[in-house]
């Protein structure tokens, strides 16, 4: 049944109220009825209400008493005040305490229902820019993460916020954000007021990425019935981001590295030189140096765009993010999919941080939308991951021939040997929690749950 959003009506004329409750639960919202402005503000602390709709005149406490304490708590509630007929210097007063809107009595109780409802979603419009906004002042756009592993790329970033380089490359794995990356490299930076263009390397032919960098006059070729800019052009004063250039074509390379020295281009079948006006964010997930090796990368076109190197560690190499960046997914795919899912037990979440994660971000969000949608419980179980990550992916999963241990004909009893293993790797460490958990090339939060599981002492 679907929850109806909580609207408290405080008034001291019991007419009144009864009123705007009859027109609110017409409507399908809940109402509580209280008297006065104390009562008021201990149903707010109490239901968390939706919204308030307040008279200014009360006894006890009165409307404008009754804001102040609820602002003065954090009770960021919407709040509509009821004034009487021309008393305008109240209904000031209430809104520069953070009153949404006001009805000035004599009102129409039709009128009530659509200044609630505008009431609720401008306070829901705030909250979502507060949060966006706090985001961005924070963290890195969508780029989750505070592992030690990231402070070499957060430090780069921050530097990048003042100094508009010509030239970024980031390389890491496929699935670790490289793209998020680069997004927050241009809406932290210095070109952030310009545009942020994209185009992906690997899945264009060779005439066509060079037809979407540099544009093409009309009749260049078989089908350019029309002139068109570039991305170049486009995006003037802002950054093109090349995704996966190290499958970008040797005869396109040698044309970028020519606009890249000298800030000039020309449109395919032009004769015109322009001015190239932009910032250069490249990604690859390849070894770009072994390419230049292989003879299928430019050398001089690598060191043009290394001029800051952004390296991304894979989630295996940071597997204290993977707690937040569930945390995330959940909330994501719960408003998504209209789900409730309201996260994932202790032993799941060891299970998930010691998993190697070949697909890195992207494969754990993956898996994270499947669970949402899925899931039949509100807490996923490690039961309900696939067979994938709960029996074949662990860290050491594939190393068989390195195993320094060889299992006895008679096998062992598993939990008995992790036992003794973990003791052994708390007593090398002197109960260093951290560097024991190192010894075991697990997280710390695996080593931790471990520990509880089998009764070790924890400081």
């Amino acid at each position: 049944m679907e929850s109806r959003q909580l609207i408290v009506v405080c008034d001291d004329e019991e007419l009144i109220r009864w009123s705007i409750c009859q027109q609110l639960d017409g409507e399908g919202y809940s109402t509580i009825e209280v008297e006065n402005g104390q009562l008021c503000v201990n149903a707010v602390r109490e239901h968390a209400p939706a919204a308030v709709i307040m008279d200014m005149k009360m006894p006890v406490l009165d409307g404008l008493g009754a804001l102040r304490a609820m602002r003065s708590e954090g009770l960021d509630v919407p709040v509509v005040v009821i004034t009487a007929h021309g008393s305008v210097d109240s209904a000031i007063e209430a809104t520069q305490l953070g009153a949404s809107a006001y009805l000035s009595k004599p009102f129409d109780l039709r009128e009530v229902s659509l200044v609630v409802a505008k009431a609720i979603e401008t306070a829901r419009l705030q909250r979502e820019v507060h949060y966006l906004r706090s985001r961005v002042r924070r963290g890195y756009g969508d780029f989750i993460g505070s592992a030690p592993a990231l402070k070499p790329v957060y430090e780069i970033l921050s530097r990048l916020e003042k100094v508009d380089s010509p030239t970024v490359l980031i390389t890491g794995e496929s699935g670790t954000g490289k793209d998020l990356i680069a997004r927050s490299i241009h809406q932290r930076g210095v070109r952030k007021s310009g545009i942020f263009m994209e185009i992906d390397c690997a899945s264009l032919p060779e005439a066509l990425i060079e037809s979407e960098l540099f544009g093409h006059e009309r009749g260049a070729f078989t089908d350019a019935r029309a002139t068109k800019r570039g991305l170049f052009e486009v995006a003037n004063g802002g950054v093109v981001f090349l995704d996966e250039i190290g499958e970008m074509a040797l005869a396109t390379q040698a044309k970028l590295l020519r606009a890249l020295e000298n800030r000039t281009y020309r449109r395919v079948g032009g004769v015109a030189t322009m001015k190239m006006d932009v910032s250069i964010v490249a990604a690859t997930n390849r070894d770009l140096k072994k390419a230049v090796d292989e003879g299928l990368f430019r050398e001089d076109l690598y060191f043009r765009l290394n001029v800051v190197p952004v390296h991304l560690p894979a989630l295996r190499e940071r597997s204290e993010d993977i707690p937040p960046l569930v945390d995330h997914f959940v909330n994501h795919f719960n408003k998504a999919f209209g789900r409730d899912v309201r996260g994932v037990k202790a032993e799941a979440m060891a299970m998930l941080q010691n998993y190697s994660w070949p697909g890195n971000v992207r494969e754990l969000r993956n898996v994270m939308e499947r669970m949402i949608i899925l899931g039949q419980s509100d807490v996923l179980e490690p039961g309900d991951f696939p067979p994938e990550i709960r029996f074949g992916g662990g860290r050491t999963a594939g190393r068989v021939r390195g195993c320094p241990f060889i299992l006895p004909e008679e096998g062992v009893d598993l939990e008995q040997v992790e036992r003794g293993l973990l003791m052994q790797a708390l007593d090398r460490t002197g109960g260093n929690q951290s560097a024991a958990a190192r010894l075991l090339s697990i997280s710390r939060y695996a080593l931790r749950y471990r520990m509880e599981k089998y009764e070790l002492a924890m400081a």
